[in-house]
């Protein structure tokens, strides 16, 4: 390996290059869930100022409240509303109940508010009012009566299912639904996205399996930090992250009916900061941890091992506390912010911000502080100054590859180095000389934004790659190549 001045200075070298092509462009995208089962929320005005504030560009309701959807006219922030589950065994019933509807709370308000999509009802299946029966009918008369303004292309139809939908969710691989929702329930239902082009909506949390299982899960691979993952008995994936392990659970529950194409949106997911003593893991630490890192993973990731070229669309649950929720603590505490628009703890939520370019925050001044990954997985804010780029292994080796071939070729990176023979050629991995070529081409390109993306295949790192280039045990472990997500 070259002394490290030399190494520095080869990461810094500036050559000619072309900007990355589109095909490395592709990432999933963040969003929030704005509920509001409180009595202290600050007017929904202000949300709208609130979520600009943060970079935020779409936001899931769980209504269509006139005041809300009014507020987020002309503010080029799309939204999601939602037919409550109370309403189902009305909108099941008639059609005339959904053009009602629709004339009441989508007309009015579409297009200056970019209402995108209707969720009928919401975990529908674990409804204790047994709802589950209306729900299909209430989603064919949801699009007739859209149909009938022309609207159907532009406002898309579904349903968040939960995790409890499965029957089987562990290993990844022997996914599948419960097997009394399959004829009756869930084949109707994805029947109905497939013809209508929408998606699936599902909601996952990882705290709820870390919780009861802490004995067996770790919370490194419960909170995406650095862990040695866990290999699918089924398929041999090897999974980093308990998240995309119980997305790839529902994808083979998919595949196993024929459903495998079908898009997904995971509509929920979060973490509590505060819970009760028997919600192990319910702590602000954690919940910055999950979020800061999920946003990190979609924004900078690929899809999941059993689908890496899917990319991951999220809603975070939630933007606020909500302190008239019922149940245990932790459901009053899933917010990232209080209702006095403070921050519960300080995560990026955007990719400008990751890459240390903090959007407006609320009290209006300007932050230069530069937010990037650690080695540790977490998301934490240093003071503005270098930064490095490294490669992400979880893209897995043929997209690093692409990626690599790209940096050393059209990208001008200065990869000599790392060629056989050469002084950085050790260690022979993959993820090694794409963090290498990945960091020459970020520093030539003068550390600027979406310089060190690569389509997902790099982040960015506050801490010099040197050492960590250095140590073999840090980049590559004895058996495989790290992933960093």
């Amino acid at each position: 390996m070259a002394p490290l001045n030399f190494l520095l200075l080869s990461l810094i070298l500036s050559l000619s290059a072309l900007t990355i092509p589109s095909s490395f462009a592709a990432s999933g995208s963040i969003a929030v869930n704005y509920g509001r089962i409180a009595n202290d929320l600050p007017d929904p005005s202000k949300v709208v100022q609130l979520l600009k504030s943060q970079g935020l560009n779409r936001v899931k309701l769980y209504d269509s409240d006139s005041t809300v959807l009014a507020a987020f006219a002309d503010s080029n922030i799309s939204v999601t509303v939602a037919l409550p589950n109370e309403l189902l065994s009305s909108a099941a019933s008639t059609q005339s109940y959904t053009d009602t509807w629709v004339q009441s709370n989508i007309l009015p308000y579409f297009p200056k508010t970019q209402i995108e999509a209707i969720a009928v009802g919401n975990e529908v299946f674990v409804d204790p009012n047994n709802t589950t029966k209306f729900l299909v009918q209430a989603m064919n008369n949801m699009y007739s009566s859209l149909s009938k303004s022309n609207l159907q292309n532009s406002i898309k139809i579904s349903s968040p299912i939960a995790l409890t939908a499965l029957q089987t969710s562990y290993p990844s691989s022997s996914g599948s639904f419960k097997q009394d929702l399959i004829e009756p329930v869930i084949k109707p239902m994805l029947n109905f996205l497939q013809k209508t082009s929408s998606y699936l909506m599902v909601n996952a949390y990882p705290f709820f399996a870390y919780t009861a299982n802490t004995g067996v899960i770790s919370l490194d691979y419960a909170l995406f930090r650095d862990n040695q993952g866990v290999v699918d008995s089924g398929s041999g994936l090897r999974y980093y992250s308990l998240l995309d392990a119980q997305i790839d659970a529902v994808f083979a529950a998919l595949n196993s009916i024929n459903y495998g194409d079908l898009k997904m949106v995971i509509s929920e997911t979060g973490w509590p900061s505060k819970g009760d003593a028997n919600e192990a893991g319910a702590s602000p630490a954690n919940a910055a941890a999950y979020n800061g890192n999920l946003v990190k993973r979609v924004l900078t990731g690929n899809g999941t091992p059993l689908k890496p070229n899917e990319t991951l669309n999220v809603f975070l649950f939630a933007l606020f506390n909500e302190n008239q929720k019922t149940g245990p603590t932790s459901e009053k505490n899933y917010g990232l912010f209080y209702p006095n628009e403070q921050k519960v703890y300080d995560i990026p939520l955007t990719l400008e911000a990751l890459n240390g370019v903090q959007s407006t925050p609320i009290n209006g001044s300007k932050s230069q502080v530069a937010t990037s990954p650690t080695p540790s997985g977490d998301v934490s804010a240093s003071a503005a100054g270098q930064t490095w780029c490294v490669a992400n292994g979880n893209v897995g080796v043929e997209k690093l590859q692409a990626a690599l071939d790209y940096a050393c070729g059209q990208g001008g990176a200065d990869c000599r180095p790392i060629q056989k023979g050469a002084t950085c050629y050790d260690p022979n991995s993959v993820v090694a000389h794409a963090s290498y070529a990945f960091n020459s081409f970020y520093q030539m390109k003068a550390r600027g934004s979406g310089t060190c993306d690569f389509g997902g295949a790099a982040y960015v790192v506050t801490q010099s790659p040197s050492p960590m280039l250095i140590r073999v045990d840090y980049v590559v472990s004895t058996i495989e190549e790290a992933h960093f997500i």
